[in-house]
């Protein structure tokens, strides 16, 4: 093999004619594919790292939303336990109120019933009375009583009515 600079050079000429062609035809067919095809990719990376940071602040958004939410929903529903306890103490008062009116009104039919059963006693024992009064004056007056009978008949007329 026999190098000298002639061929060195023509074999440098070459390759780098080569080389130069290589580089024309790709720019003129490929180059434009190329270019296209890594600007769409680059597009493409692009919008997903927007969407992704647009989905990122919207689950922010959504999780903030949730978060609201659920404290007004426990404002409502400490609400809601306040308002049963109102209305349960209301109930609970009017209940008592009712109890209490409910007692007193039994209360007083009792001593209505009382009074009631009392008076018919009373009656009785007048009726009984005035019976053997009027009894014991027709005896007394049948009889011609000294002060001893007089005396006996009445104890004997308070046995009697003891008796009954």
């Amino acid at each position: 093999m026999d190098l000298t600079i002639g061929t060195i050079i023509g074999d440098f000429i070459l390759i780098a004619g080569s080389f130069l062609l290589l580089i024309f035809l790709v720019k003129k067919f490929a180059w434009g594919n190329i270019t296209s095809i890594l600007e769409e990719r680059s597009k493409k990376i692009t919008d997903d790292i927007d969407g992704a940071e647009s989905a990122r602040k919207k689950a922010e958004e959504l999780a903030q939303k949730r978060e609201n939410e659920l404290a007004g929903s426990r404002q409502e529903a400490t609400t809601i336990i306040e308002h049963a306890k109102e209305t349960a103490q209301k109930n609970k008062a009017g209940i008592l109120a009712n109890a209490a009116e409910e007692a007193g009104r039994l209360k007083a039919k009792a001593n209505q019933e009382i009074a009631q059963s009392k008076a018919d006693a009373l009656n009785s024992i007048k009726d009984d009375v005035a019976d053997l009064t009027v009894s014991l004056a027709s005896k007394i007056l049948s009889q011609q009583l000294d002060t001893e009978k007089h005396s006996e008949l009445i104890d004997r007329y308070i046995d009697k009515l003891g008796d009954a």
